[in-house]
């Protein structure tokens, strides 16, 4: 087993560094104070294609393994997760038509996609659904060559940028098991009957919107049923968690890691009773626990992208990787917090911008008790 990043990811993994040394970094405390869009940000990122990064080279993108995808999570929130959401849902729906998308659907949208000119994300979640996708209300009912939508989804990341928005929705309500009546749209931001109501406000995951989006007799094209087949919604949505659960693996060890970082230079900076903190035991203790949870996460989430791009089934792995280091992103934050003292009460350290992002990886993409249930089923499906 090789625990190493290849060369050429390596490479990679510096570009993204020095991207967000450059473009991010300078930025990040003042405009997410400020609530600003980061419009120059998500240019730049157009620029370097990083918005093509789940869309295969032929195309127009970037074709990255799940491992270099991790990477470019992690360094992107290290300095602000809230950019990381931008290019996460974005992606995560990218890979879903890539993979089950028709050739039709496939020529349409991944170029447009790859190359950030049109932006997406994925509409889930309810305001009476959300861990229970079976139980959403969303309906679309076949009208000739048509779907009739409507129907209400909330907390949208990108929904106010998006040109085209993958919709969860119920096409036979009387189905049974419920999972085999749903399916997946491609819905038009443009179509008449689509409204972006709101945006709803966060404690942290800011410099990107979270909306609530309006489905009002939208009428859509039969052409945009995913994949062309009805009834598979549950399953293409199902497989696309698997992406955006190692995705957000990804982002929460970025936050870990930044906390402990920030820590350690702290640690060595801040006197007390005549010598550096650092020297103090009772810093030590922390600061060796919190490397060894960064690290563990790490690890576990590049072992799930490593199953990932074998081809396996990784609904396990990656729920164990959100899992973990969701927690070790909770833990890192408010340790790093501890250390610093009231500096890291302050908003003038970014110490509580990590302490308010955080808590957002231990709820996206499935709440961490559902993880414990996806696990549970994996351990249980092996046995004999």
């Amino acid at each position: 087993m090789d625990f190493d990043l290849s060369e050429e990811q390596a490479i990679f993994r510096k570009v993204i560094q020095d991207f967000v040394r450059d473009h991010i970094r300078p930025v990040a405390r003042d405009w997410e104070h400020e609530g600003r869009y980061p419009a120059e940000i998500v240019a730049k990122m157009r620029e370097m294609g990083l918005f093509g990064i789940t869309v295969p080279e032929e195309y127009g993108g970037l074709g990255l393994d799940t491992v270099s995808m991790t990477i470019v999570f992690e360094e992107i929130s290290r300095a602000w997760m809230g950019i990381a959401g931008i290019i996460g849902s974005h992606s995560l729906s990218a890979k879903m038509i890539a993979r089950v998308g028709t050739e039709e659907q496939k020529k349409r949208w991944l170029p447009l996609l790859a190359s950030g000119e049109v932006r997406t994300g994925i509409a889930l979640t309810e305001p009476d659904a959300g861990s229970d996708l079976q139980g959403i209300k969303t309906r679309a009912v076949l009208d000739g060559d048509v779907y009739v939508v409507r129907g209400t989804k909330t907390w949208i990341t990108n929904a106010r940028h998006a040109g085209v928005l993958p919709v969860l929705v119920k096409t036979d309500p009387d189905a049974e098991p419920k999972h085999t009546g749903m399916s997946v749209l491609l819905v038009d931001m443009d179509a008449p009957g689509v409204t972006v109501s709101r945006d709803l406000g966060k404690l942290g995951y800011k410099g990107t919107e979270s909306s609530e989006v309006v489905l009002d007799e939208v009428r859509v094209p039969v052409a945009n049923l995913l994949g062309g087949v009805e009834g598979q919604g549950f399953k293409h949505v199902a497989s696309g968690l698997e992406t955006g659960r190692i995705n957000i693996a990804a982002r929460a060890v970025g936050v870990a890691q930044e906390a402990l970082d920030q820590a350690l230079a702290y640690a060595k900076e801040r006197k007390a009773f005549g010598k550096p903190i650092a020297e103090f035991q009772a810093i030590q203790l922390k600061l060796a626990d919190m490397a060894t949870e960064v690290q563990a996460a790490r690890l576990l989430t590049w072992w799930a992208a490593s199953r990932t791009d074998a081809g396996k089934r990784t609904d396990m792995e990656a729920g164990m990787a959100k899992l973990f280091a969701s927690e070790v992103a909770i833990k890192a934050s408010l340790e790093s917090m501890r250390i610093h003292g009231g500096y890291g009460y302050s908003t003038e350290f970014d110490i509580e911008r990590l302490y308010r992002d955080a808590p957002l990886m231990a709820i996206g993409e499935g709440t961490n008790d559902i993880q414990r249930l996806v696990i549970a089923k994996a351990l249980l499906r092996e046995l004999p």
